[in-house]
Order: C-alpha cells, then sequence, then structure tokens
C-alpha cells in the first residue's frame, strides 16, 4: 500500500515539473513572438514590386553638357529675364523646374508644344526656335534636380547696353513714348525696381510681375461671333481648343463651345503690343533699352 501510495506520488510531482515546464515553454515562446513583432513594427517596411516606393519627383540620367550648355545660352536670351537664369522663376514667370509640363516632358515634346504656340493668356509670346534648340532648352531645364538647387554662379548682368542708344530708341523706333511717358508711368522707373525684374515687366508690359506695370491693367477682352452675326463681348475667362468663356458687361458668365473655326473668336489684349515686340527686339535693343530705364530715377 505504501509503495502504491509513493508510486502515485511520484506521479503526480512529475506532472506538476512537467506542468512547470510547460509552462516556462509557453512563456518564453509568447516573450519571443513579442519581442520579434516589436522589431518588425519598429522596423522601416521594405516595398516590393506593385508597392516599391516611386521617387516624388522623377530622376533622370545626366544630360550632354555640350547640348546643355548650348540650351543655357538660348535660354538665358530668350526666357531667362521672365523665368530667371535658373529657371526657378523670375518676376513675371513660374517656376519651370517643377512644372507639370517639365516633370512630364521627356525629351522636349512638351516643352516645344508651349514655346511653339506660347501661353496669351499668361502673358507668354509663342518663340521661333528650332528643333534643336528646344531640345537644347529642355535639355538644360531637365538638368535641374527637381528637388534640389544648383548654384549657376554669377547671373546675367541686364545693363550692359548703351542707354543713349536705348533713349533714341524709346523716342523714335520703339515707338514706346506711343503708350508710356518718362515723366508720368515711368517716372522713377530705374529707382523703384531693380534691373532683372525690370527688364522682364517692360519685356512682359508687366504682366504677372509683383507690383510692376501700371496700377490699373485693362483685363484681356474677346468678341465671339456666332454663326447668325450676334457678337459677344465681355472679359476673358478661358481660352482653349474647344471652349471660350467670358463675362460680359453686365456681370454675366457665358460658355461657348468651339468647333475648328466656329464661332469666331477675337481677342483684345491691350498688352499685346509688349508681346508683339518681343518677337522683333534685337538683344541689343533689349539691353539698350533696360540701360536707359534703370537711369530713369
Amino acid at each position: 500500500m505504501q509503495a502504491l501510495n509513493d508510486t502515485k506520488a511520484g506521479s503526480i510531482g512529475k506532472s506538476i515539473v512537467l506542468f512547470w515546464i510547460a509552462a516556462v515553454r509557453v512563456m518564453l515562446a509568447v516573450l519571443v513572438i513579442g519581442y520579434a513583432g516589436n522589431v518588425r513594427a519598429q522596423a522601416p517596411p521594405v516595398a516590393r514590386g506593385a508597392n516599391a516606393a516611386i521617387p516624388a519627383y522623377p530622376v533622370r540620367p545626366p544630360g550632354d553638357p555640350a547640348l546643355i550648355a548650348r540650351g543655357k545660352g538660348i535660354f538665358g536670351v530668350n526666357c531667362g529675364f521672365c523665368h530667371g537664369n535658373d529657371a526657378r522663376g523670375g518676376e513675371t514667370g513660374p517656376n519651370l523646374i517643377r512644372s507639370s509640363v517639365t516633370l512630364d516632358d521627356k525629351n522636349g515634346e512638351l516643352i516645344g508644344q508651349v514655346v511653339r504656340e506660347g501661353r496669351p493668356l499668361q502673358g507668354m509670346p509663342k518663340f521661333d526656335l528650332s528643333d534643336d534648340d528646344i531640345k537644347a532648352v529642355a535639355e538644360f531645364i531637365h538638368s535641374f534636380p527637381s528637388g534640389g538647387h544648383v548654384n549657376l554662379g554669377v547671373l546675367v548682368d541686364p545693363v550692359v547696353g548703351d542707354a543713349k542708344a536705348g533713349e533714341a530708341f524709346f523716342n523714335g523706333a520703339g515707338k514706346c513714348v506711343t503708350c508710356h511717358s518718362v515723366s508720368g508711368d515711368l517716372s522713377h522707373l530705374g529707382a523703384k525696381y531693380q534691373p532683372i525684374p525690370l527688364q522682364g515687366a517692360m519685356l512682359s508690359g508687366g504682366r504677372g510681375g509683383r507690383g510692376i506695370g501700371p496700377a490699373n491693367k485693362k483685363p484681356v477682352t474677346v468678341t465671339v461671333t456666332l454663326a447668325s452675326g450676334q457678337k459677344i463681348e465681355g472679359s476673358l475667362d478661358r481660352l482653349d481648343d474647344f471652349d471660350v468663356s467670358l463675362t460680359d458687361s453686365s456681370g454675366v458668365y457665358r460658355d461657348f463651345s468651339r468647333d475648328g473655326d466656329s464661332p469666331k473668336i477675337e481677342v483684345h489684349d491691350p498688352l499685346q503690343p509688349h508681346l508683339d515686340m518681343l518677337k522683333t527686339l534685337t538683344d541689343a535693343q533689349i539691353h539698350n533699352l533696360t540701360a536707359y530705364l534703370v537711369t530713369l530715377k
């Protein structure tokens, strides 16, 4: 009987030991799992396949240095006075580095379309540049990292012209005096503005600039002639290949669908003379006019 009791006691003791061994194993397993989960929670996730991280801006391979240098020269002459020498925006033009056109452009196909057609409502004229010139300009713009800054060094000094020649052009062949007066709207112009924004405003008529240009700028207007011959006029709100919209003199918003040349559209831009002038001015005339205007203290 005593032997039987000893056997039962031994079995119970063994069961207790086994129970605690199992319990300890469970506790260790819980601790290990918890630790591993915590490590995974703290470690940054590694994206794979379709979930891989996509750069915020396109990363382009280095461009041709010679082509970039050529594009820089073309850009500086034709675009720098509005968009800045580093294409990051000036007094009259927006930043081009992060624009949707630049980011979606591959080899100048989208940039070229804007250059050739212009943006009349934003005050940008069309430019007659060759395909090679546009490709070089695009390569120059793409040479800047979209998310960073590159120092171009010394900016181009626009005051390199002949002030006397600029004055003669202003009062003569340039016909500037037909709209402007150095004792009126341009009085003390050189004391108010720095040369670079002044030059940009001169070429764009002040559209898009910060505080440059006439205080009461007249809006761009449009005349829509319907097939019936009826004419509707008003301030231009929107114009593209499909629609034209305006606000008439009574404040009513009107919108018309376009189908080719129907209805007939006539845009009247008070600053058009400046945009037309930009197409004909030589580099020398631009610099001479700028040199003269900065003397108007």
